[in-house]
């Protein structure tokens, strides 16, 4: 596979993209990406399937372990592959077109505009909390956030980025305020409550790992704009690394503090656990802070998903794997951004929005992602079995252990969503699945 023997060199004589992020702003967007809505609104559910505070604590540990041992896999497949695109890139070279495309297909149809639309009706949804609006009104809201940060990241992509720094910062703040006076001003001391999850043993503990998992996604996005990273083969592996550990502290303290503050009966029947901590440490206005918190930190997100989701279809294009690719592919003269792929996936994104129907678009897909993302995972036996030339920046640590980890946590996701959501496993494959007539009419085509 020519990609790998010279993963340095620009695709197909394509026009690339500029390099201009650094290593401070691709840990940004790790950090940015993953911590969105989840952290505040998580704790619950996960303590409740735990059956204790402390089992609820080593489910937060477990799941950020899963995602660590997964990052520092595919970190080192992104430092010896160091294009934009990410996952397609790796499953294209490791594995063929048709996994690549697959993969691709569900992303540019669904996943990307799915999860936009999602995070930006949640976006215009925790604004109601300040300006009371329609429903309507929320989603011309969602619909105007989708086109600015769309706009932002056109005009730079280095802009984007910076405004991904300052977001990870802004929503850090209150998260930091949280665990700090959790800690120390906290009263209810629940370590040693007694367990109150309605599912007992390994399924409970399993359920609520499961739960962590779906917190800690997202870390893998910085891969996809690998193309535009000023150091992509050491700033990969750093900014996962970095990143990664830096959530997995985060997401831990928090949840300390939580039980540090409320009593376990509250934390179980809470909805947004870390809101009522605040109300609990600050009074009415914590409400207000927390609120305020989780606004920026849903436009992190939503900027962080909407720059590094489109450039899955921008690659697929650039490798003619899509129709129209000529259109999608094209990268803007005058901006060096992917213009083109912008427009279409906020058109679809506000399409989304407008139907209401993304939440089971997104759903149905991420069930088919992980498949991919396990397999990614795996990828890296291929990488060291057949393509032993590769320069390696960097190896993942106590190879094969670490992968193995990777690879049981993509498997536990996917059997776990077997058993107890079948219908819509079902019907997420049967969405990948219409892909194929797509792909072969390409083939065929591009003969």
């Amino acid at each position: 596979m020519e990609a790998l023997k010279q993963a340095e060199t620009t695709e197909k004589g394509n026009v690339t993209l500029k390099k201009t992020i650094g290593l401070i702003e691709a840990i940004m967007l790790v950090v940015g990406m993953v911590i969105g809505s989840g952290i505040f609104f998580k704790p619950s559910i996960v303590f409740k399937n735990a059956g204790s505070p402390m089992m609820g604590i080593l489910a937060w540990v477990a799941g950020g372990v899963i995602a660590m041992a997964a990052g520092l896999t595919l970190a080192e497949i992104g430092a010896a592959i160091p294009k934009t695109g990410g996952v397609f890139v790796y499953l294209k070279e490791l594995y063929g077109d048709i996994f690549a495309f697959l993969f691709g297909w569900v992303q540019t149809v669904i996943y990307v505009p799915g999860a936009t639309a999602a995070l930006a009706i949640v976006f215009a949804t925790q604004a109601t909390y300040f300006i009371p609006m329609t429903g309507m009104q929320q989603k011309l809201l969602a619909i105007f956030m989708i086109f600015f940060l769309m706009t932002i990241n056109v005009i730079s992509t280095k802009f984007g980025a910076k405004i991904q720094l300052f977001a990870t910062i802004g929503k850090l703040i209150p998260i930091v305020v949280i665990i700090g006076c959790g800690l120390l001003m906290g009263k209810a001391h629940s370590f040693a409550a007694p367990a109150v999850g309605t599912i007992t043993g390994s399924a409970g503990f399993g359920a609520a790992i499961l739960g962590t998992l779906w917190a800690y996604d997202g870390w893998q996005g910085v891969s996809s704009i690998a193309g535009e990273l000023k150091n992509p083969k050491k700033d990969i592996p750093r900014s996962i690394i970095i990143g990664v550990s830096v959530i997995l502290v985060v997401y831990i303290l928090i949840n300390v503090a939580v039980i540090n503050v409320l009593p376990m009966t509250a934390v179980v029947a809470s909805k947004k656990a870390a809101s009522d901590v605040a109300v609990s440490l600050f009074g009415s206005g914590g409400a207000s802070f927390i609120a305020a918190g989780i606004i920026i930190s849903i436009f992190g997100a939503l900027n962080g998903y909407l720059m590094t989701g489109i450039r899955i279809p921008f690659a697929m294009a650039q490798d003619k794997m899509l129709p129209f690719s000529g259109f999608l592919g094209k990268v803007n003269e005058k901006y060096s951004t992917p213009l083109n792929t912008f427009v279409v996936e906020s058109i679809l994104a506000s399409l989304y929005v407008l139907s209401g129907s993304f939440d089971i678009l997104t759903d149905l897909a991420t069930f088919v992602i992980w498949i991919f993302f396990t397999m990614a995972v795996a990828g890296i036996f291929i990488l060291r079995t057949k393509f032993k030339h590769i320069e390696r920046p960097y190896t993942v640590p106590l190879y094969p252990i670490v992968p193995l980890l990777g690879i049981i946590g993509g498997v536990y996701v996917l059997v776990s969503t077997i058993l107890t959501n079948t219908t819509n496993a079902l019907y997420g494959i049967g969405i990948m699945i219409t892909g194929l007539p797509v792909y072969f009419y390409i083939k065929k085509t591009s003969k």
